[in-house]
């Protein structure tokens, strides 16, 4: 079994609003640029990237935490679903997110760590500043 990928975050905008960003599917899309399905409603399901991330919402606390079981097209028929804790909470003039991801499987393991500053940290800041001016 794979040590959880732990990350931490700030970006310029209040966790309230971070929050709402990650669950609404046109900014979540705007943010990443590609096509996202997502909602609160436990149970729902998510998917990303065309197909590439899929899984469904287990339980969300508005505005503070989600909990997503996820996966990968990189994950094996076999491989159980990851699960995905993202909690949002102020951090001064920013909003800060913390990321536990448990259970990736050893192939993808290393795409997924780099993968969320590549695909979320980093487009997400751009779109911040984009949209500031």
């Amino acid at each position: 079994m794979t040590e959880p990928i732990c990350q931490s975050v700030a970006l310029p905008a209040p966790a309230e609003r971070l929050f709402e960003m990650y669950l609404d599917p046109e900014i979540h899309a705007a943010i990443t640029g590609a096509e996202v399905r997502i909602s609160a409603e436990p149970g729902s399901e998510f998917q990303a990237f065309g197909g590439v991330l899929s899984g469904r919402m287990l339980y969300s606390v508005r505005p503070r935490l989600v909990v997503q079981s996820w996966r990968s097209s990189q994950f094996r028929a076999e491989d159980p679903d990851s699960t995905l804790v993202l909690s949002f909470a102020p951090d001064g003039d920013l909003g800060h997110i913390a990321l536990v991801h448990i259970g990736v499987p050893e192939q993808d393991y290393q795409g997924v760590t780099s993968g969320w500053e590549r695909y979320y940290w980093e487009p997400w800041r751009r779109y911040l500043q984009e949209s500031q001016h």
